[in-house]
Order: C-alpha cells, then sequence, then structure tokens
C-alpha cells in the first residue's frame, strides 16, 4: 500500500514540474512582474505569448477587453517593462530606438510572431488595440493600462 502511495506521488509531482517545464523562469518573473503591477481583483490580467532575446521580451496582454504588448528589459537581474503598444512593438525601427541591435530585433521579433501564430484571430485583436507606443517609467509602473 505504501509503495502506491509513493508511486502516486511521484506521479504527481512530475506531471506538476511538466506543466511548468515548457514555462522558463524568465517567462514567469515576466508574468509575475505583470500581474503584480497592472491585475486587479475584478479584472485579471492574462500574459501571453512571453518571448525573450537575451535581456530583451515581448510579452502580449489581454484584461477583460483590452489588450496589448509590453517590452521589457532585464538590468540587474530584475525585468521592468519600457513600453507599452499594440502591434508597433511588431516594428523593427522601434526596437532599434530602444536599444536592441539588428540580431536582437530580428531574433526578438521572430520568435515573437512565431508564439503568436497559436492566438486566434480574437486574441491577436486584443493584442494590437493598445494603440501608440507609450514608454513606461519606473516612477509609473504600477498605474493601470
Amino acid at each position: 500500500m505504501m509503495n502506491i502511495v509513493r508511486v502516486m506521488a511521484l506521479g504527481v509531482a512530475l506531471l506538476s514540474a511538466g506543466a511548468w517545464a515548457g514555462e522558463s523562469e524568465d517567462s514567469q518573473a515576466i508574468k509575475h512582474l505583470m500581474k503584480h503591477t497592472w491585475e486587479r481583483p475584478n479584472a485579471p490580467l492574462q500574459v501571453k505569448p512571453v518571448t525573450v532575446e537575451e535581456d530583451y521580451a515581448i510579452a502580449g496582454w489581454t484584461q477583460d477587453e483590452r489588450g496589448g504588448r509590453a517590452l521589457l528589459q532585464r538590468t540587474d537581474g530584475a525585468w521592468r517593462v519600457l513600453i507599452c503598444a499594440g502591434d508597433g512593438l511588431l516594428e523593427e525601427a522601434l526596437l532599434l530606438d530602444v536599444g536592441l541591435d539588428a540580431g536582437q530585433t530580428e531574433r526578438l521579433l521572430t520568435r515573437t510572431r512565431e508564439a503568436e501564430r497559436g492566438l486566434s484571430d480574437a486574441h491577436l485583436a486584443r493584442l494590437a488595440l493598445f494603440g501608440r507606443p507609450v514608454r513606461v517609467d519606473s516612477e509609473h509602473s504600477h498605474s493601470a493600462h
């Protein structure tokens, strides 16, 4: 009987680990940051997809009927939001202007487009809603979108 309990416990642990295995530590940290910053009890924030290239990331987000994308940068081991936008974050010029080099820009945009291929048309439309890029400084990073 004890062996069955151990085997079942091990199976549950392995299944739980497998659910997290597909998500990187960076992705988890980015989701946590964005949820901590903008989620409200009556308005959960969904962060999907998250793509990372070196010290930069693009995270799609939806909340109620709104949505957009955020450009993040890792500095001293911590992620921070630099810009919120809609489809503007998929433009090379914006990423180059922020400080990514050409290679980082190309790789990040390629990964983001690949990740977004699996989303529904409705989800993609919500990611485009934010509109023009807005820089987010550290003093205002806890305000609502």
